[in-house]
């Protein structure tokens, strides 16, 4: 029988593309991680790792292996599941990762009714795009994590990870505050010639509006790119810029600026890996974000 601990090594060395990396991330040196997948070798009987210049990447066989991991390591996941629900006290650590603007709006007040109705389970949230969230929930750095999806921009939906909606966020269009009497404006197309301030390029977010824009008619002159959309806001407040902004930035507050509202929607949504999604703590951490969201 192969060694479950040196399987899951071959698997984070799928996830995470070096053996310097699998290394940092699990507290090992790494040579102490090839030592382990050399052992794992001499078990199967094949080669699994061949080198590509300075890196290495798993064999046919190899890949073989980490698929029926991936099974096994699930399956290990529902019998941690049927444990907890076995308890009466929900404990233990959920982590948690999330984007920006749901970690503003949302993730405090479901925190809120956590502490409140389950006192011993640690909730550790990091704020985290979920381009870069989404492969650390497989490499099994996070349990839970919210994301976003911007229309006309499907993300990769991994067989091994399972989604649930939360609520579609309307979006609209963001006027610069650049006069004392500030309107709604006319359409996308009368912002054609302002400023813009958009998610970086490479970002869903970036290619939804851009090609908006294009859809309107014109190339956005983007002068300010970031993540935050808290400076989003600042920078059309201050007359600096045009923008696409969520509804989820205003939640709890009146809009600042004139806004637009647009027949798109992005989708906001939690994901776990397949197995996790019956544990107590991750049933509890999604009923309060739903709870939250209704209020």
């Amino acid at each position: 029988m192969f060694d479950l601990h040196r399987l899951r090594l071959l698997r984070e060395l799928k996830h995470r593309g070096t053996l310097a990396a699998v290394a940092a991330a699990l507290s090992y040196a790494p040579s102490s991680v090839s030592q382990q997948l050399s052992q794992l070798e001499a078990e199967v009987g094949v080669p699994l790792l061949e080198p590509v210049g300075r890196r290495v990447r798993l064999t046919e066989q190899a890949e073989i292996l980490v698929a029926h991991t991936e099974a096994v390591l699930e399956r290990l996941e529902r019998a941690e599941a049927d444990i907890a629900r076995s308890l009466t006290d929900l404990t233990g650590t959920v982590r948690v990762a999330s984007f920006q603007t749901a970690a503003l709006a949302l993730v405090p007040a479901a925190l809120g009714l956590l502490r409140a109705e389950h006192p011993h389970l640690r909730v550790h949230v990091t704020h985290m795009e979920p381009e870069v969230a989404l492969p650390a929930l497989q490499a099994r750095d996070f349990d839970l994590v919210l994301a976003e999806e911007y229309p006309g921009v499907p993300g990769r939906r991994p067989a091994d990870l399972e989604q649930e909606d939360l609520f579609a966020d309307p979006l609209r269009l963001a006027a610069p505050l650049d006069s004392a009497a500030p309107r709604l404006p006319a359409s996308l197309g009368s912002l054609s010639d302002h400023p813009w301030v958009m998610e970086p390029e490479g970002t869903p977010a970036r290619h939804w509006a851009v090609t908006r824009c294009r859809e309107a008619g014109f190339e956005p002159d983007v002068r300010f790119e970031t993540t935050d959309l808290l400076l989003h806001v600042r920078l059309v407040e201050e007359g600096h810029a045009a923008a696409f902004l969520p509804d989820l930035v205003w939640r709890g507050h009146s809009p600042t600026v004139p806004l637009r509202r647009l027949p798109d929607e992005r989708r906001v949504f939690t994901v776990v890996r397949k197995g996790r999604s019956g544990h107590p703590a991750i049933v509890a951490c999604r009923e309060a974000l739903r709870r939250t969201v209704a209020v």
